[in-house]
């Protein structure tokens, strides 16, 4: 009997290269497998279909696992505001731990002797698929053709005109990922320190002038309208925030980090939505949560971006972080203004029964209704009794 391997299919070079090569070449019964978290158009999907047939795969699936995505990651990424460095929406490194879940589960489903991904020997997705389908699938024999035969694109390419495949693979200045959660752009000028991406780098180019309002309610942390249109299905809530901030260029950025292999990396991204909701989230949360609220959650929320990039989402702390995210926002309710414009937004304010700026205690600024002024005096002189004490006994370092 032929053994069983599930490619992870994304339509490109590599995993092209992998269900010829191991089909044709190694004798194995290739099931490829596109697990889609949001980035695959119909017509994508069904050309990749088409194409696994071609290069030899007995079986195609394509593997929805966007609303999962959702539920299990995004939704908390958003309740912890989470960008990487400050910058970066964590998109790529999410989508691909999903995605890898997603094989391990049809590979154990289909008893697969093995599973294979394209993956090169120099980044991050080798260590996400690879770690992912240790834990998930021990007994399954992990092949990497890309990164143990150092492929080159020109040997790839050849090998599939010389089988009968024809697509075009022609090496382009940029590559791109796309998924729901923003586009990634990698190589061109990204490959030069001292240069940023030209206009025609961006798949989405900027086609609004002036300025626009947006906004976004949200129930319990959850994004649950967009310009009065209530979305019960979150994706289509964030497909809606895309629609209309990415004409004006907003969520453009350069993001430079460290890799999990221990070098720097550099990319750049167009991610309205995520942008948008996120700079959204975290302006209704300065109204609606404690200081010691915002303080720890957004401590455990850093924790929960970096584990997400380093290949740690199995980790049990993961669980632990987002049921502390999920109970942080029982509060986390209202309407966000922002104002969008070319390239940039600003927040405007917000409409929320639960705005701790509302209080009869006084306005701040102005004047005090919850403690008179002695009151006043009383707290500023016994907080400053630390400090009074420190420097009585150390007159020397008064500055």
């Amino acid at each position: 009997m032929k053994k069983k391997v599930v490619v992870a299919f994304s339509g490109g070079l590599d995993t092209s290269f992998t269900v010829m090569y191991l089909a044709k070449e190694k004798g194995y019964e290739v099931y490829a497998a596109c697990a889609n978290t949001g980035g695959f158009s119909p017509e994508q999907l069904k050309q990749n279909e088409e194409n696994a047939y071609k290069l030899g795969a007995t079986k195609y699936v394509t593997i929805d696992v966007t609303e999962e995505y959702y539920d299990k990651s995004l939704k908390y990424m958003i309740f912890g505001n989470v960008l990487r460095n400050g910058t970066y929406p964590v998109s790529v490194s999410s989508e691909r731990i999903f995605q890898a879940l997603a094989i391990a589960r049809y590979a154990n489903e289909i008893g697969a002797d093995a599973i294979a991904h394209g993956s090169t020997g120099a980044g991050n997705d080798q260590i996400r698929f690879d770690m992912t389908f240790l834990v998930l699938a021990p007994n399954v024999e992990i092949i990497t053709l890309t990164r143990d035969m150092t492929l080159t694109r020109e040997y790839e390419i050849n090998y599939l005109k010389e089988n009968g495949f024809e697509a075009d693979f022609t090496k382009l200045k940029y590559s791109y990922n796309v998924g729901l959660w923003g586009t990634s752009i990698c190589g061109g000028e990204i490959l030069d320190s001292k240069q940023g991406l030209p206009e025609c780098a961006y798949l989405k180019q900027v086609e609004k002038t002036g300025t626009e309002e947006l906004r976004i309610e949200f129930v319990k942390g959850e994004i649950h309208a967009v310009n009065g249109e209530v979305f019960d299905d979150k994706i289509k809530a964030i497909q809606k925030v895309e629609e209309i901030g990415a004409p004006y260029g907003i969520g453009r950025d350069m993001h430079v980090g460290d890799t999990i292999i221990g070098i720097k990396g550099r990319v750049g991204f167009e991610a309205a939505a995520p942008m948008l909701i996120i700079g959204a989230h975290k302006f209704l949360e300065k109204y609606t949560l404690s200081k010691w609220q915002q303080y720890w959650k957004d401590q455990v929320a850093n924790w929960y971006g970096m584990f997400l990039h380093e290949s740690q989402y199995l980790e049990p702390v993961m669980r632990d972080i987002e049921a502390m995210l999920q109970e942080s926002q029982r509060n986390v309710n209202g309407t966000v203004i922002l104002e969008l414009r070319p390239h940039s937004f600003s927040t405007v304010g917000v409409d929320s029964k639960d705005d701790l700026v509302k209080t009869k205690f006084g306005e701040y600024g102005e004047v005090q209704k919850g403690w008179t002024s002695e009151d006043a005096k009383g707290f500023i002189k016994v907080t400053s009794t630390p400090l009074r004490v420190y420097y009585s006994n150390h007159k020397e370092e008064q500055l």
